[in-house]
């Protein structure tokens, strides 16, 4: 008897195609393009975050000190280069300006930038007619070292203003600007002298030895 050989069952195997295969790559590509671009945004706006962020700490610590500084500090001295000094305080009691008690407020020959300028000595006295006269470094002749705090690192344009001129300053403004995110904005630090030492002052506006008030 002969036996009919059955014939082998088909299996039916199913696969993508190749234009189904191409389309699944155009969409992940779309995908990937979009995260990345998410990723990249995200990125970029924290780190706007950040600079902005650390810009503000800046102005929030330099007006601070600034102001302070001005408010309780004894005489606006001058503008030597452009710059400010500041009699910050009578240490040592003597009724007169010694090295180590002056405050510089530097804005730099290009105005773009602020920082404080303090002397390691107290001594010896200066009278107010050298402190605009005095050259850059002045301060080496007397053997003295200068410390710098640096208050705004990148600024632009920085003024100083006051309601008369030193050393009669009664109040001083100090004005700068900052770019932040492509914009220039325009601070300012306003101080009025709360201890001003007028009374050491004689008719020419130099400091006398005593006060006789």
């Amino acid at each position: 008897m002969n036996k009919r050989k059955r014939p082998l069952s088909t299996v039916n195997c199913k696969g993508f195609t190749l234009v189904e295969l191409m389309v699944a790559l155009v969409i992940t590509s779309i995908i990937l393009a979009a995260v990345t671009t998410l990723a990249y945004a995200l990125s970029t706006a924290n780190d706007i975050t950040d600079n902005t962020s650390q810009t503000q700490a800046h102005v929030r610590y330099a007006t601070l000190r600034i102001s302070e500084l001005i408010r309780h500090c004894k005489l606006i001295c001058g503008m030597p280069g452009g710059d400010m000094a500041v009699w910050r305080a009578d240490d040592n009691g003597d009724g007169q300006i010694n090295i180590g008690e002056l405050v510089y407020i530097e804005r730099g020959p290009g105005r773009d930038y602020l920082r404080l300028c303090e002397f390691s000595s107290n001594n010896p006295a200066i009278i107010l007619s050298d402190i605009d006269a005095l050259i850059t470094e002045w301060w080496l002749s007397y053997g003295c070292n200068e410390n710098y705090t640096l208050m705004i690192p990148q600024c632009g344009n920085v003024e100083f203003l006051f309601d008369v001129s030193p050393p009669n300053t009664g109040f001083v403004s100090v004005s700068f600007d900052i770019v932040e995110n492509n914009i220039a904005r325009r601070y300012q630090v306003n101080a009025a002298l709360h201890g001003w030492s007028g009374n050491l002052l004689d008719g020419s506006g130099e400091i006398v030895s005593s006060d006789d008030d």
